[in-house]
């Protein structure tokens, strides 16, 4: 109940709201969150100086300051995400390369496409099948909270994509009446440390979710990077480039370890647009 009048009271409103009030309203939860409150503070202090040893304390309190901004940023554009038009979504989503990925499509050919929480992933995938002509597909966790997952699938679907649970990950890949797209985020803390491959990522051991690399194997795949840019305060740029054509006759590893290091190098580029209040590094090898 209290999750309905949330969503209905707040939520709601505010996603009916012009962008420049929204901004507002994000500029206010930046102070609340990160000057009053300290939302995760240190969570996000270790992660960037355990990934970038060599910065000082003030070059990590900016990233921090910028994180913390495009955060609040994050959340509004969230809201948004709920009510958001077709109309708005293509003036906010640029795809750069869209032949790149529809290449495929026209030659029969199904692909991985793989990314991380960078930048506003989330009004990325909303707007994916509106420029492919692949069937497009999103592997994602289901919430605990019924009501929200129901609401936030209704939207993430609502142009076209098709959202499939990680339960049902393996199913996604057969009944292929048309070139499938099928969407991974696979920069998330693993739920299962033994069943991750391991590397280094951001200057520390890391364990990475090795769905990508077992189901591009399996089924003959090739897997395609999506880099997200911000190209200025909600508007989005979206970039496919090759990790491999034929990722079954690679090296065990090979996969995910290209991956990992173009989203790195991402991270590396403008780090103030990761997720860096996610718990990433609590497994240990």
């Amino acid at each position: 109940m209290i999750t309905k009048i949330l969503y209905y009271t707040l939520i709601l409103p505010i996603s009916l709201l012009p962008y420049p009030i929204l901004y507002f309203f994000s500029d206010i939860a930046y102070l609340v969150i990160y000057r009053f409150i300290g939302y995760r503070k240190k969570v996000v202090f270790n992660n960037l100086k355990n990934s970038f040893p060599k910065k000082s304390k003030n070059e990590i309190e900016s990233i921090m300051s910028d994180f913390y901004s495009h955060f609040c940023d994050i959340i509004i554009e969230s809201f948004k995400g709920f009510t958001i038009s077709e109309k708005q979504i293509r003036k906010r989503v640029v795809i750069k390369n869209p032949d790149f990925l529809n290449h495929y499509a026209d030659r029969g050919q199904s692909v991985i496409l793989v990314g991380g929480h960078y930048n506003n992933w989330e009004i990325c995938v909303q707007a994916f099948s509106m420029y492919s002509t692949h069937r497009c597909l999103a592997i994602y966790k289901k919430l605990s909270n019924p009501f929200f997952n129901l609401k936030i699938h209704k939207s993430r679907s609502k142009f076209g994509l098709e959202l499939i649970s990680m339960q049902e990950t393996k199913g996604a890949f057969i009944n292929e009446s048309k070139p499938k797209a099928i969407v991974f985020g696979s920069d998330q803390n693993p739920a299962n440390p033994k069943k991750a491959y391991w590397l280094e990522f951001l200057n520390q051991d890391t364990a990475v979710l090795f769905g990508v690399e077992k189901y591009s194997k399996q089924y003959k795949w090739p897997v395609i990077y999506v880099n997200i840019s911000k190209l200025q305060r909600g508007h989005y740029q979206v970039e496919y480039s090759l990790i491999h054509e034929t990722p079954h006759n690679q090296p065990y590893g090979e996969i995910t370890e290209l991956f990992t290091k173009r989203l790195e190098e991402d991270i590396i580029k403008d780090p103030q647009y990761w997720l860096w209040s996610h718990k990433r590094w609590k497994h240990k090898r």
